[in-house]
């Protein structure tokens, strides 16, 4: 799907001036962390959905954003649209075929701070057996120390994809070629670098 990743797709980074280099690990365990995506059902409305199952790490470090690096892989079988038929029909042959590629993944490859808490994340996006690259929009939500002890930094992403460019040709109309994929990733940290 579109949107997807991004994986966010991801798994992005910002500018947290009192936190430290580190590795984190997005907290999908604790929910924390969402690969939503919304397409337009032929024009007329709005379908949204997300993936359940996906795990990813980012590393960051306030004073060099630009070594921040994301890896983000989705299990395509957990898409869920909240209607059993059409989760079906998404995972069959005319979308996700998710027997024959089972997951997506997106890598980084470049990152740049635009100032007030906003960033451009670049990288790969691999679905549906293609790869692609991919422009995330990324806001800096927060970072900081946890009740518990643990450093946490939290992003906001945003990107588009073409179904097309990774080879997802099944005609849902004019309109609904385009999917809009919103990425919400909290991180724990693992190491401090």
């Amino acid at each position: 799907m579109k949107k997807l990743i991004a994986l966010g797709f991801t798994a992005l980074l910002g500018f947290s001036g009192a936190l430290h280099a580190a590795e984190y690990k997005i907290d999908t365990a604790g929910a924390h962390a969402f690969v939503q995506f919304k397409i337009k059902h032929l024009g007329y409305s709005w379908l949204y959905g997300r993936f359940n199952d996906f795990e990813g790490r980012f590393n960051y470090d306030p004073a060099k954003p630009e070594a921040s690096t994301v890896d983000v892989t989705i299990k395509t079988a957990s898409i869920d649209s909240n209607h059993a038929e059409r989760d079906k029909h998404l995972r069959g042959k005319d979308f996700l075929a998710v027997d024959k590629y089972p997951t997506a993944t997106f890598k980084s490859t470049s990152f740049k701070a635009l100032g007030d808490g906003k960033a451009e994340l670049k990288g790969t996006l691999t679905l549906h057996g293609v790869s692609k690259p991919v422009t995330i929009a990324v806001t800096e939500i927060g970072g900081g120390k946890d009740p518990w002890g643990g450093v946490r930094q939290g992003f906001h992403g945003t990107t588009e994809i073409a179904l097309k460019d990774f080879g997802i040709d099944y005609d849902l109309g004019p309109a609904s070629q385009i999917v809009e994929l919103t990425l919400d990733v909290e991180g724990i940290a693992q190491s401090m670098m």
